[in-house]
């Protein structure tokens, strides 16, 4: 590699360690780390702010935007108030059996909508119950990210990875529904006992505050009921439009950007109130962090870590199968899945065609889609879910640390993958 691209690696790692010691804060040090990619010509302003590889991007900026100003509307109406309780009520208080219910609906969601849209919406659901029954709501946060993380994988439109890869592959819906989703459902049974053992502590039943929760009616927590409507009416749209994406053809981020101007349009809200909820400090942090990674593109470095991880399996489907779905999971865990799925591509495009087309080679793209979307589990950093989730626990004063999350990240990753690994071989390779 050049002498820049070391200096992109040291840059980066410089700023990485920074966000997970928390010794400043994270925007500083993402804005700081970009800003100083700029300054060594690692990337330009071209490359940072217009490329499709390895600039800003500004189609998850704008989604996560448009979602906010959705949701912060929503919030107006008391919906959330309703949810939470009818989500207590249905678990009749037991924390564990709420944090199970809220993750399958975490992971069923994702599924069809793209797990940060998911994230913003169920988020202030579990600050609300947590709160009616005196749980810790980091734990329910925490699952619920990584639970949205493991949904999206299962559809082309759950995760930004997935549809960068159906692109590349001339992949299909059904095919994600055929080839991931399968496992994807047994893998969130297995979550669902991992939440137990990792989250066990948190499992404290208040039998009080149980029997207050079943005497209240969720009916009466809704404030607005005319705003409800015409809020659930544009939800449905964006989501509809979000599922057909295939047959629209338009962006997600264009879809929360029109759905979030028609709400407001529509409705008396005003735009201060429509804007109050959007977590600023998580937008520019993504806009830092796509600036860093894109320059690691620019310089070539995430190419050569993935050529070198693909030249050492000697063209052997099995054993290149089985790197690249572990590369994918440890090289997420650090950077952002989407710019690392966007360079990979283009390569294991040439190895699927080197290894039978999209007959028997096409378990490589299911290898990246998996290491992908599962990696993004192992660190606070590595999904967009995870850090919208961590910014909104924050705005709310619940901040949860780098290795708080990562602590139980790594191990979901491991687990998950480990799990994916003898599917993939049994699968496909024998």
């Amino acid at each position: 590699m050049t002498v820049l691209a070391w200096l992109s690696v040291a840059v980066f790692l410089g700023a990485y360690t920074l966000i997970a010691s928390e010794k400043i804060h994270r925007v500083a040090a993402a804005l700081g780390g970009a800003g100083i990619m700029l300054a060594i010509h690692a990337t330009d302003a071209g490359a940072a702010f217009f490329s499709e590889t390895s600039g800003v991007d500004w189609n998850v900026v704008f989604l996560l935007l448009g979602m906010m100003v959705i949701v912060g509307v929503l919030k107006r109406t008391g919906v959330f108030e309703y949810l939470a309780i009818w989500a207590a009520k249905r678990a009749r208080g037991r924390p564990y059996r709420l944090m199970v219910l809220l993750v399958v609906i975490t992971a069923s969601a994702s599924a069809l909508l793209d797990n940060v849209t998911t994230v913003l919406l169920i988020a202030p659901v579990t600050f609300l119950v947590c709160e009616r029954l005196a749980l810790p709501v980091v734990p329910f946060l925490i699952a619920e990210a990584m639970a949205s993380n493991i949904g999206g994988a299962a559809t082309l439109v759950g995760d930004p990875p997935n549809i960068i890869i159906a692109s590349r592959g001339g992949l299909s819906f059904n095919d994600f529904l055929i080839h991931m989703a399968p496992m994807v459902v047994g893998l969130m049974v297995v979550f669902v006992g991992l939440c137990w053992l990792l989250f066990r502590k948190a499992f404290v039943y208040d039998p009080e505050r149980a029997e207050e929760i079943m005497a209240l009616d969720e009916r009466e927590a809704i404030a607005d009921h005319r705003l409800l409507w015409q809020s659930l009416a544009v939800l449905a749209l964006v989501m509809a439009a979000f599922v057909l994406h295939p047959v629209l053809h338009y962006e997600p981020s264009v879809v929360a950007i029109l759905g979030a101007g028609l709400l407001v349009a529509a409705t008396e809200v005003t735009t201060e109130q429509a804007i109050a909820e959007v977590e600023w400090p998580t937008l520019v942090f993504f806009m830092g962090l796509f600036v860093m990674v894109g320059a690691l593109v620019q310089t070539g470095v995430i190419g050569q870590v993935s050529r070198l991880a693909v030249e050492a399996t000697s063209g052997q489907l099995a054993l290149t199968t089985m790197v690249l779905l572990w590369a994918s999971a440890g090289l997420s865990a650090i950077v952002d899945n989407i710019p690392y799925v966007a360079t990979m591509s283009p390569i294991v495009a040439d190895l699927v065609q080197a290894n039978g087309g999209n007959g028997a080679g096409q378990v490589l793209w299911w290898a990246l889609a998996f290491g992908a979307d599962l990696g993004g589990n192992a660190t606070a950093v590595g999904a967009a879910a995870n850090v919208v989730v961590i910014g909104i626990a924050a705005r709310n004063g619940h901040p949860i640390s780098f290795w708080q999350f990562t602590k139980y990240g790594l191990i979901v990753t491991v687990v998950t993958v480990a799990l994916v690994t003898p599917y993939l071989w049994l699968r496909y390779l024998t």
